[in-house]
């Protein structure tokens, strides 16, 4: 499939996720859809942490 990116090694679990889900906010105001999924970003920002990426 095109533009699904694979599951990463170090990505959060099912079981993760739900454990973060309901501390994160949710948006309160109308407008254009976010581009990508808090999940997707949470991972994303975890990968440059542990990577040391700039």
């Amino acid at each position: 499939m095109a533009g699904v990116a694979a599951a990463g090694r170090a990505d959060l679990t099912d079981a993760q996720w739900a454990v973060l889900r309901p501390l994160l906010p949710v948006g309160a105001k109308p407008g254009r859809p976010p581009k990508w999924g808090k999940r997707r970003l949470i991972d994303g920002i975890r990968w440059r942490v542990r990577v040391g990426a700039p």
